[in-house]
């Protein structure tokens, strides 16, 4: 399992804690050191809504001047593949290929003690 974001993002904080305290294995992928690309992103995305992946609420977004240039969905997949910043996180990639965006324990519960807890 990977978890991508950045280490310094108080979401991604928690999903570390959360699946450090049930002794969840997983690789980490820091968005300011390793960059993903479109394959990546595309992959994602056959998963998710690109509204789901693109954070337009973060310092980047407001950065880039982007709530101006009113983006459509293949506007919002080039820029995420483009600025990685742009991307919601935490972003997990499952060993079985499902994707979660976010922090939300409560999800976070259902998932993992579904698949950790036989």
């Amino acid at each position: 399992m990977k978890l991508y974001g950045i280490k310094n993002c108080d979401s991604v904080k928690k999903a570390v804690k959360f699946l450090r305290s049930r002794n969840i294995d997983f690789e980490t992928v820091d968005f300011k050191l390793r960059s993903v690309g479109c394959e990546t992103v595309d992959r994602w995305l056959r998963q998710i809504p690109v509204d789901t992946l693109f954070n337009s609420r973060g310092t980047t977004y407001r950065k880039l001047g982007l709530k101006k240039a009113d983006l459509d969905e293949k506007g919002k997949r080039e820029w995420l593949c483009r600025e990685n910043m742009l991307i919601k996180r935490p972003v997990i990639e499952c060993d079985d290929g499902k994707i979660i965006v976010g922090f939300d324990e409560e999800l976070y519960k259902e998932i993992f003690n579904e698949q950790h807890n036989p």
